[in-house]
């Protein structure tokens, strides 16, 4: 076998041997990167479906779709104006719990609109919010269950209060930002969040 031949084997088997490498580490890596980017999202996904590989597309497609909304962030004055209105909604609930509630609801589509998301669909916007706030996802769907319920009369004093404070923890990271926006010095009012809902 001529040198020219046996280079352009060993290169041949080279390149095969990377791509067979490649094959097999880059799920592994999609996975990571997947499970760091969405958090419990991750795991609560792939328990909703048959496989893992199913869960991924669909993690990554809404990866795709978040990256075509305009997402904006909001202001100063508009962090200013929400934040105060939030407190308006802490206040309420000491006479009137389910009012204040559905007033926390409204709120929080108001500032979800203002950043751009859709807000027309409930599933389409956990879905979408779950590509960059994660983490406070599985209190905001707590939060929109008790509220449904609410509306029915089902639920007592106690489960409105928690479900906003869970709409406090979607609320406070939308306005603080996510994926390296920009922080906003913490509010000045929540020491008052925490006494009117404690």
């Amino acid at each position: 076998m001529s040198t020219g031949v046996l280079i352009t084997v060993i290169v041949l088997v080279v390149v095969v041997a990377a791509a067979v490498i490649a094959l097999l580490v880059w799920p592994m890596v999609r996975r990571q990167r997947l499970r760091s980017r969405f958090g419990p999202e991750y795991d609560r996904t792939v328990q909703e479906h048959d496989d893992r590989r199913t869960a991924e597309r669909e993690l990554a497609q809404r990866e795709r779709r978040h990256a075509e909304l305009e997402l904006r962030p909001l202001t100063s004055d508009q962090k200013q104006l929400y934040t105060a209105q939030w407190v308006e909604v802490q206040e309420q609930f000491i006479d009137d719990p389910q009012a204040a509630l559905q007033a926390a609801d409204r709120l929080l589509t108001t500032v979800l609109a203002q950043r751009g998301y859709p807000t027309e669909n409930f599933d389409q916007q956990v879905a979408d919010l779950s590509v960059e706030h994660a983490e406070p996802l599985g209190h905001y769907r707590a939060a929109h269950e008790i509220a449904t319920k609410a509306d029915t009369g089902a639920v007592s004093t106690e489960d409105r209060r928690t479900a906003i404070v869970h709409y406090r923890d979607l609320f406070q990271d939308l306005l603080n930002g996510a994926s390296g926006e920009p922080q906003t010095e913490p509010a000045k009012h929540e020491k008052h969040d925490k006494k009117a809902l404690s």
